[in-house]
């Protein structure tokens, strides 16, 4: 464990940084994973209005720095394929 004040401080944020990103991190999969459900359901009209709110929230993620910008993009682009395809 840190011994120098900085230290303690800088592990301290470290932490609460790290449990922030888990739940951004871990919001992106859930909207991931809603918006392939839709597209396996086969409803064109649904699957558009979940790739609105997927693509906004991978977005934020990826402004807030917690995936890398490219990340996003491809996860973006993967799942407007998807409902193109549709």
């Amino acid at each position: 464990m840190a011994n120098h004040k900085s230290a303690i401080k800088r592990a301290r944020q470290s932490e609460e940084q790290r449990v922030r990103n888990r739940s951004r991190k871990t919001r992106m999969k859930n909207v991931i994973r809603d918006l392939e459900e839709v597209i396996g359901g086969k409803s064109p009209e649904k699957a558009a209005e979940e790739l609105k709110k997927a693509v906004s929230v991978i977005a934020k993620t990826a402004s807030q720095g917690v995936v890398h910008k490219n990340t996003a993009s491809r996860k973006i682009s993967r799942l407007t394929r998807g409902v193109n395809a549709l």
